[in-house]
């Protein structure tokens, strides 16, 4: 199953903020820009039948209607070519810092089981005398109950406690909820009007679940996240991947769905 297109956009949109990736957002936002503009030319020369041309390089005479066709048409390819590059660069920063994090994590248990072994025992403490108990500390929320409290938070629109409880989740590394943790936190963004940093949350779900039960719900809130940014061809993909992915969404599912057509004006 392809990975939606939106997906690599807004990653590459996303790339300066606190998200894996550092990569310099000026090209990913110039990328973008280059290939609106291109759709504004396709789009004049389907009205005009061929006869709108682009403005002339160089001084030179406007080029007839099938050069201006190889023209586009290649700058479509480069473009394209650019996604791929940008995409790949994501992924390699994810690889890198996947595998920082698991050095960092046997450097932190290498330097416990040292610490450890080289403790000296303490010495025996005097037996104290009567006192009242000290009242036993609570113990800490598991990743079920930060996510219950999570989605609480969200339905009372206390987004930052949403979002605290989702990156919660995530940080505990508990398999079985991470896709729910990266949707509750998608939720939380876009509430907050992150609408980057809430595409990514949204994809990351949809990544980690393709074929789940939840892998719709996270392709139309990437759609929501697109549509919010200003990328409503990016959102109709997305849906459009869904539609054909996911042919027979029914009940809530479904209706989401077509909100968030309706939303980003697809056919």
């Amino acid at each position: 199953m392809r990975q939606p297109l939106a997906a690599a956009l807004v990653l590459a949109l996303a790339l300066a903020g606190p998200a894996r990736a550092q990569m310099d957002s000026r090209e990913a936002i110039a990328l973008q820009n280059q290939i609106l503009q291109l759709r504004q030319e396709m789009e004049q020369l389907r009205r005009s039948g061929g006869a709108a041309l682009p403005p002339p390089v160089s001084g030179r005479a406007p080029a007839a209607g099938g050069e201006v066709v190889g023209q586009l048409l290649e700058r479509v390819g480069t473009l394209e070519e650019e996604v791929r590059r940008l995409r790949g660069r994501v992924e390699v920063l994810e690889n890198q810092n996947r595998r920082l994090r698991e050095d960092m994590e046997k450097l932190q248990g290498d330097l416990e089981f040292r610490t450890g072994q080289g403790a000296a025992p303490a010495p025996a403490a005097r037996p104290a005398a009567p006192a009242a108990a000290a009242p036993a500390a609570a113990p800490p929320r598991t990743p079920e109950r930060a996510l219950q409290e999570g989605q609480a938070a969200l339905a009372r629109r206390d987004f930052a406690a949403a979002e605290a409880a989702a990156r919660e989740v995530i940080a505990s590394r508990n398999a079985a909820q991470q896709v729910a943790a990266h949707i509750l936190l998608g939720d939380a963004l876009m509430g907050r009007r992150d609408h980057g940093n809430a595409a990514l949350a949204y994809n990351e779900a949809f990544v980690r679940a393709r074929t789940g039960p939840r892998a719709p719900e996270a392709l139309v809130g990437l759609a929501n996240a697109l549509t919010a940014l200003g990328n409503r061809r990016e959102a109709c993909d997305t849906l459009n991947d869904l539609r054909s992915q996911f042919p027979n969404l029914q009940g809530p599912q479904a209706q989401r769905a077509q909100e968030a057509r309706q939303r980003a004006g697809c056919r």
